[in-house]
């Protein structure tokens, strides 16, 4: 949320000697009248030259570059509506098509009947599952006669904030297995002290926020096969594959994570990520549509026909869908294989950089997702936030924060390596790296006892 600046007075003054325009503007209040489109587009596209390049963000994951006939095809489906199903059907087949090719990647059970759907993100795709399985644990409840209030879920202190926000916004109370040092992910050994007969859920995580590393899913998938056996309780898993999603099933086909573990009732993967698609998509899928109450399934025909619904949101872009549909003919399996190996290559050259550097050490060397990270070994000689901000004085957007409880003395660095990031950028990142703690280390001996600046936010 933005506070209203309801009473400022700002403008906008005319540029390139009035050749655009000749007036003030204002920047908080609609102005009187209107300019020309070019003048319109120079004085926008002049402000956001303030922004960050992208292809030099390693704090984001999400896609920042696509093909010109990508680009071709977002602009040529941008008008159209993808809620709108009897209008734009053929839209609406290839949606269908998507969600397909995405459970059948994640082994969907062919003896049933998988279903899902696109999302915006992750985000929403993460809040429908878990909506699902809140809505079903009720009405098991109710069925049995017993009391269906205090829901529950089990996560990790290793999730990204919507599961927060899914907790806060739809009264669940959230579980948190807290990390520890050394541990950054959750396992069945934490998991299990936390389940009881109020838990809708559990959320393993294939590759983390903070860190970039896999939880224990195998283990915790057992210990709920287990605990539906010996107790009676039918715990889902719900896997956050929002970073791994497109990773794992090209970098490691036999990995067992997705619906071949038998308690993964659900899965969320982020399209805008390493689906290489522009943000901002995402794709829920169920294991069979007995996980997904349609209760939850609004059927609305104002716009034309039948159109059975789920989703938080009602209008969406059309075209992040078309644009994976025109990844996943591009590319194939082969195209995406080829893809992730040259990013985990990359990833894993940046580390293999970073490691000998004093005053640092590794986190996740980039072997297993594309994502490195840092710790300082010695905080008051490496001061990581003051580092972020040297990097970004040469357009490096590289983040540092500190882990959440009960790891948050330890502060990090996080690079996530994409499809843009060449090995000649290691190279540059590598090397303006130790040129930042150089000058680091240079201060804190001319200056040691110089307080420590606050970061900017």
């Amino acid at each position: 949320m933005h506070e209203l600046k309801a009473d400022s007075d700002e403008m906008h003054a005319p540029t390139y000697a009035g050749r655009s325009f000749s007036h003030e503007v204002p920047k908080h209040h609609l102005p009187a009248r209107g300019m020309s489109a070019d003048a319109a587009y120079q004085l926008v596209h002049d402000e956001l030259n303030l922004d960050g390049n992208p292809s030099l963000n390693l704090a984001s994951f999400v896609t920042s570059w696509m093909e010109p006939q990508a680009d071709r095809l977002a602009q040529e489906t941008i008008a159209k509506n993808l809620i709108d199903q009897d209008e734009y059907p053929q839209t609406e087949a290839v949606h269908q098509r998507v969600v397909s090719m995405i459970g059948r990647l994640f082994h969907a059970p062919a003896h049933g009947t998988p279903t899902g759907t696109a999302t915006i993100g992750s985000s929403e795709a993460i809040m429908l599952g878990m909506l699902a399985h809140k809505r079903s644990w009720q009405r098991r409840r109710e069925a049995a006669d017993l009391p269906s209030d205090r829901p529950n879920m089990v996560i990790g202190a290793d999730v990204h904030t919507c599961w927060e926000k899914f907790a806060r916004y739809f009264e669940v109370e959230a579980r948190v297995v807290p990390m520890e040092a050394g541990r950054y992910t959750i396992a069945a050994e934490q998991v299990e002290p936390l389940l009881d007969e109020r838990t809708i859920a559990v959320a393993g995580l294939l590759g983390t926020t903070f860190t970039g590393q896999m939880d224990d899913l195998e283990s915790i998938n057992e210990l709920l096969a287990r605990v539906e056996s010996e107790r009676e309780l039918h715990i889902p898993l719900h896997i956050d594959a929002a970073s791994g999603g497109f990773i794992v099933p090209f970098s490691q086909p036999d990995l067992r994570w997705d619906f071949r573990l038998s308690q993964v009732r659900s899965i969320n993967v982020s399209n805008h990520k390493f689906g290489l698609v522009y943000p901002g998509m995402g794709t829920i899928v169920f294991r069979d549509s007995s996980d997904l109450p349609q209760e939850l399934v609004f059927h609305i025909n104002y716009l034309g026909g039948d159109m059975p619904n789920y989703s938080l949101n009602f209008s969406r872009p059309s075209n992040s869908v078309v644009l994976q549909y025109f990844n996943f003919l591009r590319l194939g399996r082969e195209g995406y294989t080829k893809i992730v190996g040259n990013l985990l290559s990359n990833a894993k050259a940046l580390a293999a950089k970073l490691r000998d550097i004093d005053g640092l050490d590794l986190i996740n060397d980039g072997s297993t997702f594309p994502v490195v990270v840092l710790r300082a070994t010695e905080p008051q000689a490496a001061d990581l936030d003051r580092l972020s901000h040297l990097l970004r004085e040469r357009g490096w957007i590289v983040p540092a924060y500190t882990l959440p409880a009960n790891a948050e003395n330890v502060s990090v660095l996080r690079m996530v390596v994409k499809e843009n990031f060449s090995r000649d950028m290691v190279d540059m990142l590598s090397n303006d790296l130790r040129d930042a703690l150089q000058v680091l280390r240079k201060q804190a001996t001319d200056y040691p006892h110089r307080p420590r600046r606050r970061p900017h936010c």
